[in-house]
């Protein structure tokens, strides 16, 4: 799998719609962001719903539980651009299925405007959904799969929501992706550290250390430790100091 370096900034993102494609006309009814600054949570959120002046099928509704009557006196799409561009730009956006809401962004966007252009030209997309399958083969990617593989809570997840699985999978991308911090970073602060701070000398003339000599009982616990170690695994680190002389 390729190496992946991301930007300071990601927003994770999902979306809920009144049904699976915008080719049949349908629409965005919530969008939920959560942003990540130097893969850690922020508390930053973007959150909104949006009526889509259409009804919502009755299949999607059974999958997020938004009705029609809710959506009635929320503002349109147009309404929350801006506060949404301003938001989303020039970050990393992290999705799962990202074809999808990604679909569903550009569709909007031409409604409006086609010289608003497409999502991507405000930020860059990654699709963790495509990165699970590399990273896990032959095995379900679902969220809800992924929360399970990497032990986070969703217990709360009864329904789908756009806030509510933007926050789950900013929890599962951060483990599946290397955790807050990868292991160079941790590095490259504890070399800092070694370098900021003084260097330390061994006084050469101190005293000699007193060198303690294993006794023979502590010998024979000792090989017969190694010996278990070769039983138990067929392989140990020192077996030609292993002996039946004892």
């Amino acid at each position: 799998m390729e190496n992946r370096t991301f930007t300071n900034r990601i927003i994770v993102l999902d979306t809920e719609t009144t049904g699976l494609s915008p080719q049949d006309g349908h629409r965005i009814i919530e969008i939920g962001c959560v942003e990540m600054f130097k893969r850690r949570i922020t508390g930053k959120r973007f959150h909104v719903y949006i009526n889509p002046d259409r009804l919502i099928d009755a299949g999607a509704i059974a999958v997020h539980g938004i009705s029609n009557e809710f959506l009635d006196d929320k503002p349109r799409f147009g309404q929350v651009l801006d506060d949404f561009l301003a938001f989303i730009k020039d970050a990393e956006l992290v999705i799962h299925n990202a074809p999808f809401d990604v679909g569903f962004i550009n569709h909007e966007l031409s409604l409006l405007n086609q010289s608003l252009g497409k999502i991507e030209d405000y930020c860059k997309v990654f699709d963790s959904l495509a990165y699970a399958r590399k990273k896990h083969p032959s095995q379900r990617n679902s969220l809800d799969a992924l929360c399970k593989r990497y032990g986070v809570d969703n217990s709360q997840r009864e329904l789908h929501g756009a806030l509510l699985d933007a926050e789950i999978l900013a929890e599962v991308f951060l483990l599946m992706s290397g955790g807050q911090s990868s292991l160079l970073d941790e590095i490259h602060l504890e070399t800092k550290k070694t370098t900021d701070s003084k260097a330390k000398y061994v006084n050469v003339n101190r005293p000699n250390l007193k060198i303690l000599e294993c006794r023979d009982e502590e010998l024979i616990l000792h090989e017969e430790t190694l010996l278990n170690i070769q039983k138990s695994s067929g392989q140990c680190l020192w077996p030609n100091t292993l002996s039946t002389k004892h």
